[in-house]
């Protein structure tokens, strides 16, 4: 699976969910409605800022915190392709990869990555190529099970189309 995107953001370290969704929004289920509220507090005008297949670039720990799927979700139906961190919260990768939002731990795209830089993502091979740089990023490649999930639309649309033929 590849992607390419434009990088919408390069953040720290030990973004939490709070961050990403605030609490007082978990009441919100819509789709349409829930990625309005995506780093409302942290970063009131990202959200207009994020286009289609963006990417959002983090340190360590990223989606740390409580377990909020809302946290997941509000990144996914803003059309955010992919989430790059050093690191993700165990909860927040395993959401992840179950609602079928592409993420990829890489420890160095934070140095070599910039807001507004291009780049290619191969998370078989766990490669990213920054296309603005030409500076090719280590990466971890995803286990194939992660992948047919994600791929797969996320677990619950992954099991449906599997079992429903």
């Amino acid at each position: 699976m590849k992607l390419k995107g434009k990088v919408v953001i390069v953040l720290g370290d030990n973004i939490d969910t709070d961050l990403i969704y605030p609490g007082r929004f978990l009441n919100i289920t819509d789709k349409l409605e829930t990625p309005k509220h995506l780093f409302e507090i942290a970063y009131p005008d990202l959200r207009a800022k994020i286009n289609q297949g963006d990417i959002i670039i983090a340190g360590s720990n990223f989606g740390c915190g409580s377990s909020r799927e809302q946290a997941t979700a509000a990144i996914k139906y803003a059309n955010v392709g992919a989430v790059i961190a050093k690191s993700f919260a165990r909860i927040f990768y395993r959401n992840s990869i179950n609602l079928g939002l592409p993420l990829i731990i890489s420890q160095d795209a934070a140095e070599y990555v910039k807001e507004m830089d291009n780049i290619e993502i191969n998370f078989a091979e766990g490669k990213i190529k920054n296309l603005t740089s030409g500076k090719d990023i280590k990466a971890v490649p995803l286990p194939r099970q992660a992948l047919e999930l994600i791929e797969g639309g996320g677990l619950i649309s992954y099991l449906r189309k599997k079992y429903h033929k």
